[in-house]
């Protein structure tokens, strides 16, 4: 009940801020409000549903809850890694995001958007300096490191891979629509990271089926739809999105496939974790799942409009989540 409430009351200080103001050196924002602008580069209310994914893929396959040191710096360093990542998208796509403002007038603000919880793409529409925004994703960059080297060296490899290929996601802006496939792979590298950090020996088989779950998640419930939000404004930029590339119909129909996809392999990710096949658990996990997104990937197939994607965006976002909430109920009962 206090969300609504908060999100009017921020979206008001801001918005005068910005509209009395000409450039970011002369805006005054300050205390609560400029931290909310911070968060709001990270997209952080999506981030913290995204951090439910290694989560779950290390509760998974360990069946049990690790250590409470482990716990402790894994959530910090899940943190400060998703928040850095979602950063570095901003940073690396801030002329674009300018462009996409100039071309539209300013960013379209939606109130169905998860991504636009808080204030869209703050660098762009000049609520925080191009220098503020490099600093912060830096920052939480390096806490990131420091927290993976202490679970396992090999996770400070995998963020860094993660980085590099969200850097080459949106450099590929105009180049490809291939660069949805890059997307995946920067959206599981955290919980491939999450399982060698809890297990320095995990089972291949098992992390390359969390990859392809999570990788076909993404695609249809995450990337498919959130470029579908940009539709206009990339199509007049010469963008090379999933959506603008095939077209709305195809597009609609690819996110069918990858979310039927994701469906049937999370029964598949169980059998192969430590405790093994549980029929109960995997029935849960793919009625509640499929509760979640078929309804709304189907609607968006058949009605193709943009408003539709945004649910499909935000239903799919709630999807790691209530995977973890099985597993947590699981080790618990």
């Amino acid at each position: 009940m206090l969300r609504p409430i908060f999100r009017v009351d921020f979206l008001r200080i801001v918005r005068i801020e910005y509209l009395d103001n000409a450039s970011v050196q002369n805006h005054n924002v300050s205390g609560m409000s400029r931290l909310m602008l911070f968060l709001a580069l990270s997209r952080t209310p999506h981030g913290l549903l995204d951090m439910t994914t290694p989560v779950y893929g290390a509760l998974l396959w360990l069946g049990a809850f690790p250590s409470l040191y482990i716990s402790l710096i894994g959530l910090i360093t899940v943190f400060a890694g998703y928040t850095a990542v979602y950063a570095l998208n901003d940073v690396i796509d801030y002329r674009i995001d300018r462009e996409k403002a100039q071309i539209a007038g300013g960013l379209r603000e939606a109130d169905s958007y998860l991504d636009a919880a808080l204030v869209r793409h703050p660098m762009a529409q000049g609520l925080l300096s191009f220098s503020e925004g490099l600093t912060w994703a830096v920052g939480w960059s390096v806490v990131a490191v420091i927290g993976a080297y202490l679970l396992n060296p090999v996770c400070v490899i995998i963020f860094i891979a993660g980085c590099a290929l969200e850097t080459v996601y949106c450099l590929m802006h105009r180049i490809s629509p291939f660069r949805t496939i890059i997307s995946g792979g920067v959206k599981t590298s955290g919980a491939v990271a999450a399982v060698f950090a809890v297990d320095p020996h995990p089972s291949i088989v098992y992390v390359i089926v969390l990859f392809l779950w999570l990788f076909f998640w993404e695609i249809g419930g995450q990337n498919i739809p959130a470029d579908w939000a940009d539709i206009d404004e990339d199509r007049r930029l010469g963008a090379q999105t999933v959506p603008v590339r095939v077209g709305p119909h195809n597009a609609a129909g690819i996110a069918v496939f990858t979310i039927v996809l994701a469906l049937l392999l999370n029964p598949v990710l169980i059998g192969l974790s430590k405790i093994g096949f549980q029929p109960l658990l995997a029935a849960a996990g793919f009625i509640v799942g499929s509760g979640l997104m078929l309804p709304a990937v189907l609607q968006l197939y058949r009605t193709r409009m943009r408003r539709q994607a945004m649910i499909l965006f935000n239903r799919a976002s709630y999807y790691p989540l209530v995977m973890l909430i099985t597993i947590v109920v699981y080790i618990l009962l």
